[in-house]
């Protein structure tokens, strides 16, 4: 079936069989649906991922393996963030321009050149990153707070994943990249068969050949590259516009800037988001192991809402970006209502609920009665916090899909920059309890932030839809020709 589709009157079976049908004018609760339980779905997979594969490390009975991979694992954070500089910045151009291409058909065409930019510059920076790492894993390795005991299984595991970096990272773009054409479902099965890829290599690796965690960081680089594979056959037999081939690489500037401008933003939130959890879990530790136990179950409780919150923030990012590059005031308008009753629903549904059994979640996960207590504390200021940060991410997405560079920079910026002193100033004047509500007071700041650089961007992205739009280009056109 096509997927070249882009003519928001199209009618028929081919109309309702693209992707591009979906952002170009299908119901807004039917778009959502398509664009965010894919997203959300693949998450919460790779979650379940993420424990079954510590699953295999624990089943060596070396702490200092566990111990490896946890250190590593900022390192993968930092990863991810290169390749989403690309994905995120490119993905969002993309749609914009898929948006525009319906009143100005030459704008298709800008579309290889970004989605070649977007790759093979994941790759490039991705492989000179991994390779001054290499030069340095050493010294690297002790940086991530290995020690004696863990420090040849962290060197190990840290080695094998640098070698990977350039794969990873175009893994992690090429998600973005699919997903701009309105793809979800593709998304969701390449992620769900690098699943199943990483399981079945953890096996042969850990289990049968004794590998270790270099055996388990393998395993995710080759699984990566699995994904890698799937996308490009994806594209290259159903998008027209989108090209991977580097003769279409180009360092135009209408091209780097405003991929680099809303990319870099993911990437400073990545680096910010490492730093507040040093921070957090070095002054939590200080308390005692109990705090900490806490923390880690009430995160574990909290991520199943976050996930599906996150799956419409990040799944909507495209079809806002469509919406405003065609110049569709009442569609973007219509898509934003949507998602943040969307969000607010999930999010207040999951708190309410959590909130009234936190008892017996809680128990579920941890017998010792004196963790209990401070753990329905540490719940309850999470899934607030929750709340506030699923609003967050649907104004970042919003600025991002927009176009909004500065705006975006700075709300994922200002949380790191706010958690650092209000958790210092709270463990200072408050002890404990000031450590744990931090978060929550972070988040409500972030989100007053956002409301206001929204309500002073509301005149920018007006103009920018009532220039884009099909009326103003038939206006311009007329001028033209007069």
């Amino acid at each position: 079936m096509s997927t070249t589709t882009t003519s928001g009157s199209a009618a028929g079976a081919d109309a309702v069989g693209s992707n591009r049908w979906y952002l170009s004018s299908a119901p807004i609760v039917r778009a959502l649906v398509h664009l965010c339980v894919p997203m959300a779905a693949a998450m919460i997979v790779s979650a379940v991922y993420n424990v079954i594969n510590a699953g295999f490390i624990g089943s060596l009975h070396d702490t200092a393996l566990l111990a490896a991979v946890t250190l590593g694992s900022p390192l993968l954070g930092l990863v991810m963030a290169v390749g989403d500089v690309f994905g995120t910045g490119g993905g969002a151009l993309i749609a914009r321009l898929f948006g525009a291409a319906e009143r100005e058909p030459a704008q298709a065409a800008e579309i290889r050149g970004v989605s070649s930019f977007a790759f093979w510059g994941s790759i490039i920076v991705g492989a000179v990153l991994g390779g001054a790492g290499l030069l340095l894993l050493h010294p690297l390795v002790r940086l991530l707070g290995a020690d004696a005991r863990s420090f040849h299984a962290t060197t190990s595991f840290v080695a094998v994943t640098l070698a990977f970096v350039p794969v990873l990272a175009a893994a992690f773009c090429l998600e973005q990249l699919v997903r701009a054409e309105g793809a979800a479902r593709q998304v969701m099965v390449g992620l769900i068969a690098s699943t199943v890829a990483n399981l079945v290599f953890d096996v042969v690796f850990i289990l049968v050949l004794g590998w270790g965690v270099a055996g388990a960081a393998l395993a995710v680089g080759l699984a990566n590259l699995v994904v890698i594979a799937y996308f490009a056959i994806w594209l290259a037999r159903h998008s027209e516009h989108l090209s991977l081939a580097p003769r279409w690489f180009t360092l135009s500037p209408t091209v780097v800037k405003p991929v680099l401008a809303v990319g870099v933003s993911t990437l400073l939130q990545s680096a910010f988001l490492i730093v507040t959890s040093l921070v957090l879990n070095n002054l939590a530790g200080a308390y005692g192991d109990g705090p900490l136990a806490a923390m880690g179950v009430a995160v574990r409780i909290a991520q199943v809402p976050e996930f599906l919150v996150m799956g419409v923030t990040l799944g909507v990012l495209p079809l806002l970006a469509y919406s405003y590059g065609k110049g569709d005031r009442k569609r973007l308008g219509s898509t934003l209502r949507t998602s943040a009753l969307t969000v607010g629903g999930i999010s207040l549904l999951f708190a309410v609920t959590a909130f009234l059994f936190r008892e017996q979640l809680f128990t579920a996960f941890v017998a010792d009665r004196s963790v209990l207590g401070l753990g329905v504390t540490i719940i309850t200021a999470q899934l607030v916090a929750m709340v506030a940060n699923g609003f967050t991410g649907l104004l970042t997405s919003l600025f991002q899909a927009t176009g909004r560079a500065l705006a975006a920079t700075v709300m994922s910026v200002t949380q790191g920059v706010l958690f650092i002193p209000i958790v210092l100033l709270g463990n200072l004047l408050f002890g404990l309890p000031g450590i744990i509500w931090a978060l929550t007071v972070t988040e409500g700041a972030v989100l007053v932030a956002g409301l206001v650089m929204w309500l002073v961007s509301r005149g920018a992205i007006d103009r920018g839809l009532a220039e884009g739009s099909p009326e103003r280009a038939a206006e311009v056109l007329e001028q033209v020709e007069g």
